[in-house]
């Protein structure tokens, strides 16, 4: 990532994979400090476990938002079940920057089920809206972040529009996963990121001649204007921050 998508530090789309009975793999204890971690679930189940004692399952349409501020040692494995039983396991996993003033800041987890993330639907039904983080649509998501960010899983059928505000200043980025999507005046397909130039609002439509939905991420922050410094788990400001956090790391006293 660059500082046009500051402040996001990470794209990750897990899958789709369809794993067999006993296969699936996950990522067993690491540590993380100074920005967080937002884990979208859409297919499977997955387990969270960290130092502090806390513990939850993740299952489709759940969101996991965990600011790992200075600093937090977890697991992130397919539940039990899943791993037994196999099959297909889908989501996302993105990074989000902190400030420096807030890298330091007590860790925090938001586990938000499925139920319980607002979803609006246009006047039409052919734009339903999963409101993660910001605003679309008149809804407000009931995540708190420590900057403002814009994080919305949109489905449009064929035939369908929506104008998007994006505070200006922000940067913005949208994400295809299915389908194919009209961005103005172009195009964006399953798998391609398009990075929005400077505005407060964006136009996203599918032809009606579709012949499948569209399903994408828009996501929007400030870019942070500071030094980043980055090695694995890790993202501080400085060289020497890197090295505080493996050795606190290596001396047990991270997290």
């Amino acid at each position: 990532m660059s500082a046009l998508t500051s402040p996001f530090l990470l794209l990750d789309e897990m899958g789709p994979v369809d794993w067999p009975p006993n296969g699936a793999i996950g990522a067993p204890n690491h540590p993380h400090r100074g920005f967080e971690t937002v884990t979208y679930l859409l297919q499977g189940r997955m387990n969270h476990a960290d130092s502090a004692g806390n513990s939850g399952d993740l299952n489709p349409g759940d969101v996991q938002w965990m600011t790992a501020g200075k600093g937090v040692i977890h697991s992130e494995l397919p539940h039990p079940d899943f791993y037994q039983t196999g099959g297909i396991m889908h989501g996302f996993q993105i990074w989000v920057n902190l400030p420096a003033a807030d890298k330091m800041m007590q860790p925090r987890y938001q586990d938000i089920p499925a139920k319980d993330i607002p979803v609006v639907t246009s006047q039409d039904g052919l734009v339903e809206v999963r409101v993660i983080a910001g605003r679309s649509l008149g809804q407000s998501a009931i995540i708190d972040t420590v900057i403002p960010i814009t994080y919305l899983h949109m489905t449009l059928k064929p035939g369908g529009k929506i104008v998007q505000s994006i505070d200006k200043g922000l940067n913005g980025m949208i994400y295809c996963f299915s389908g194919c999507l009209n961005i103005e005046q172009k195009t964006l397909n399953d798998g391609q990121l398009g990075i929005l130039s400077d505005g407060d609002e964006v136009c996203l439509s599918v032809s009606e001649s579709a012949d499948e939905e569209v399903n994408l991420l828009v996501l929007a922050g400030p870019q942070i204007d500071e030094p980043i410094a980055r090695y694995g788990p890790f993202v501080m400001n400085t060289e020497q921050e890197i090295m505080q956090a493996i050795e606190d790391y290596n001396s047990g006293t991270l997290a």
